[in-house]
């Protein structure tokens, strides 16, 4: 175990197995330095957590949103270990994107992303700085509250 997925535990997670992939597509793909997401859903132990009921956010399911971005952020991060090895690799988030499935007039997205950024932060330190678009969409796979999409940048060789 390495020292990121030390700071996850710490954190009070666990970094999950790499999620399965629901269709011709790969859940990351390494290109030179850079690894990209496909979109990671907020599914834990295999079912799709939505604490607050499955579908759309609104401001009282705000807080079940927050987490819910970061159990996607964890599904990111596996399957950015699953073509690293590691995630001691990364060397720089780059970019996160959170879709939200809102309700009409939510526009607090960008508090809904603070879920995963704050992880973030909180187990990559200042390499976990990023860039990020929080979108409000009308509906997204399999009636989920949220999509995340991340892109780092790795070192060349671990170790």
């Amino acid at each position: 175990m390495g020292i990121i997925e030390e700071r996850i535990i710490k954190a009070g997670f666990v970094l999950p197995q790499m999620p399965t992939v629901a269709g011709l597509y790969t859940a990351a793909i390494r290109t030179g330095n850079f690894v990209y997401t496909s979109g990671q859903l907020p599914i834990l132990d295999g079912k799709l957590l939505e604490p607050g009921g499955k579908g759309k956010v609104n401001e009282l399911r705000k807080d079940d949103a927050f987490l819910a971005a970061k159990i996607a952020l964890l599904n990111a991060l596996a399957a950015i270990k699953s073509v690293t090895g590691s995630l001691d690799c990364i060397e720089k988030i780059v970019k996160l994107t959170l879709y939200v499935a809102s309700e009409k007039f939510f526009s607090s997205q960008h508090l809904v992303a603070n879920g995963a950024s704050s992880l973030l932060h909180e187990i990559f330190d200042e390499r976990g700085v990023h860039t990020r678009s929080a979108l409000g969409v009308a509906e997204l796979p399999l009636g989920a509250s949220l999509e995340l999409e991340l892109i780092v940048q790795c070192k060349s060789h671990i170790g």
